[in-house]
């Protein structure tokens, strides 16, 4: 019986140790075998071409992507060509061959260009408009790719069948827009396999959305979406150019006291309704990159009451940098900073000189990530990178996104 209990006692050491160390082809199987990483959420930073900005700067390690923007459309096709209407400035082709430098910083980066914007939309409802039309924007955005070295394209028409900037647009608009998607990504799909990118090296196909209703109802998103990597809705602009009333223009939540909550049928805008209006059209989650403003939106001659928000204002909301906000107006200069819990936005309000501002900072950025993650998104876009400061807001995505 002791001869016996020895002999298995050596035998189940052997096996042991067999299991501690395997032969040489299982060890190799082992350590060929994928590990199973966390999908990392996206960070999608648009750097305009027409600001004067050193690329060299931009921390790339925090990104996983740069939007360039904008690439014209003229004669069909996608081009560089024409000025802005923001600075009447020649966009720089070389600026994106100069953004090839930073993936030697960070090599997993993709480097897209944003075609259209709300100055060159004009041209999109034409392009969509047949079939003909169709394939000859496709096969301009892929030549227009592979000229520039580009890991994608990113469409931002503002807007399917509404007016945007004064542009033209047509009912046909809402069809036409998920056609034009199935032919730019067929024509993306045959060069990824021409240029052996599969899977997830494939080039990209992505949209900038409106964050209101109207766009919702003017797209079918849930089909649009079959042929996009991911899409980027801008959360922002709530209240904006167009209202000479204050308000949150990237809130994370519906505000308390918003005259659009208490008022029948009008709409209440918000990061929350934006994202839920996407998914409520088909939209996967993980397909939608929450959009941050990295600008307020100031009004002048605001009604003093109620620390100047939701009031009557002698202009509409107007464009101020973030960087501008850091320096010359957060909690200086007569300023004071408030916060709206229930929308968890910030505010700025002047009652001597009656000025209001809408803005997002580090602490509305770091509830929306909450939000992102707790609702299983993609990741955060941003407009725009120039307009940071000290790479506060950048450094507040970076941190809290990880």
């Amino acid at each position: 019986m002791k001869t016996k209990l020895i002999l298995f006692l050596i035998i189940l050491s052997s096996l042991c140790w067999q299991c501690n160390n395997p032969k040489p082809s299982e060890k190799k199987a082992l350590e060929n075998k994928p590990k199973v990483t966390e999908k990392k959420l996206k960070t999608v930073g648009y750097v305009a071409g027409y600001r004067d900005f050193d690329f060299s700067k931009i921390q790339a390690e925090k990104l996983t992507h740069i939007n360039y923007a904008f690439a014209n459309i003229i004669d069909g096709k996608v081009c560089f060509g024409g000025k802005t209407a923001s600075n009447e400035a020649d966009l720089k082709e070389d600026d994106i061959k100069s953004l090839h430098d930073l993936k030697k910083i960070n090599p997993d980066l993709k480097i897209l260009v944003s075609v259209g914007g709300w100055t060159w939309s004009t041209h999109f409802s034409d392009v969509a408009l047949t079939n003909s039309s169709r394939k000859i924007f496709a096969k301009s955005a892929v030549d227009f790719l592979i000229e520039y070295k580009l890991d994608g394209i990113d469409l931002d028409w503002e807007y399917p069948n509404q007016t945007g900037a004064g542009n033209p647009h047509r009912p046909e608009d809402k069809e036409n827009f998920t056609l034009l998607l199935k032919e730019v990504r067929k024509h993306l799909d045959k060069q990824s396999e021409k240029d052996g990118r599969p899977n997830e090296d494939k080039y990209l196909l992505t949209i900038a959305t409106g964050g209101d209703q109207a766009y919702v109802n003017n797209t079918n998103l849930g089909d649009a979406q079959k042929y996009l990597d991911f899409i980027n809705i801008m959360t922002y602009d709530a209240y904006n150019g167009l209202h000479t009333t204050t308000g949150h223009h990237a809130n994370l939540f519906p505000a308390n006291g918003d005259p659009a909550v208490k008022a029948k049928g009008e709409e209440v805008k918000s990061a929350l309704t934006s994202v839920q209006g996407h998914i409520d059209a088909g939209v996967p989650v993980e397909k939608i990159n929450l959009g941050l403003a990295f600008y307020g939106r100031l009004w002048k001659g605001v009604n003093n009451s109620n620390n100047g928000l939701f009031q009557a204002a002698e202009t509409v909301g107007m464009i101020e940098y973030y960087r501008i906000l850091a320096e010359q107006f957060i909690d200086k200069n007569g300023f004071t900073r408030y916060w709206d819990e229930s929308a968890r936005a910030p505010y700025l309000w002047n009652p001597d000189s009656r000025i209001f501002i809408s803005y997002e900072e580090t602490n509305s950025i770091k509830y929306k990530i909450e939000y992102l993650k707790e609702k299983g998104l993609g990741g955060v876009m941003f407009w725009e990178y120039t307009d940071d400061y000290d790479s506060q807001l950048l450094d507040a995505i970076y941190e809290n996104l990880d």
